[in-house]
């Protein structure tokens, strides 16, 4: 594997570069400033929304790129350089939808917050995690700002609680498990891959220039436009089995071994 010739770092959030504490390590902040050196653009790419990405790196927000919203907004130095929005008709059509699914928390994702009614104490404490920025209405559908995606939470499993209620819009819209818990629903460009492609069109970046980490359903597309894919020791069956190479855990430096390895072999 010669890793000699990336120039571009693509990395999920959750479960990849973030550890179950959701901290991104200070090995990784060491490795980041030689791959400045080097010239190698690293790109955030996660279902979170743009502030709390860049809460996350935020010592090092001015010097990469993020892929927000499994792809639907893409910002360079608080520059956008993407927007994929959710049409006003098709989000309507999705609330409809999920009003008939019990025990769900839906998310209503624009650009600079999201949106949630506030009839669950616990999710709005979980919500803290992914969102810095939220705000409570009373009803989802008066919502008004342009929105790039709806995710949807249920505590116990999103392929077995949420999934299944909402797998006949896909073909339509994009549907996808992000996470145990995590549905999202988007429009049907709205997603890692398609974002990826269109920021390797811009900086003149081939397949075979670019290494993918991810863990989850929601990274696929993102790992079929690079060369050197890597799932993580703990990525979902479906992820394990389309990645061309495999990393230890999360919790095991799995995104800052491979750098090690690209940066010092």
């Amino acid at each position: 594997m010669d890793l000699s010739q990336v120039k571009m770092v693509v990395s999920d959030m959750d479960g990849t570069l973030l550890n179950s504490n959701h901290e991104v390590s200070a090995r990784f902040f060491e490795l980041f400033e030689e791959l400045k050196k080097r010239n190698i653009l690293f790109v955030a790419a996660s279902g979170r929304q743009y502030n709390s990405i860049v809460d996350k790196l935020h010592s090092i927000k001015d010097d990469i790129l993020v892929i927000a919203e499994n792809g639907g907004y893409v910002v360079q130095k608080e520059q956008e350089l993407l927007s994929t929005p959710l049409e006003k008709a098709k989000r309507t059509k999705v609330l409809e939808t999920l009003a008939n699914v019990p025990k769900i928390h839906p998310v209503l994702c624009g650009k600079t917050s999201a949106y949630l009614t506030g009839k669950s104490d616990a999710f709005i404490e979980l919500l803290q995690q992914y969102y810095s920025a939220f705000e409570i209405v009373d009803d989802l559908n008066e919502v008004t700002t342009e929105i790039l995606k709806v995710a949807v939470y249920h505590f116990e499993s999103s392929e077995q609680f949420i999934y299944p209620a909402v797998k006949h819009l896909e073909g339509d819209l994009k549907v996808k498990v992000s996470g145990a818990n995590w549905v999202d629903i988007s429009s049907i460009n709205a997603n890692k891959g398609y974002a990826l492609e269109k920021m390797q069109e811009r900086f003149g970046i081939s397949a075979e220039e670019t290494m993918v980490f991810g863990d989850y359903n929601n990274d696929l597309e993102m790992l079929g436009k690079a060369k050197y894919s890597f799932a993580m020791e703990n990525a979902h069956a479906n992820v394990l089995k389309a990645a061309n190479f495999k990393t230890t855990s999360n919790d095991d430096f799995g995104v800052e071994r491979i750098l090690e390895k690209m940066l010092y072999s």
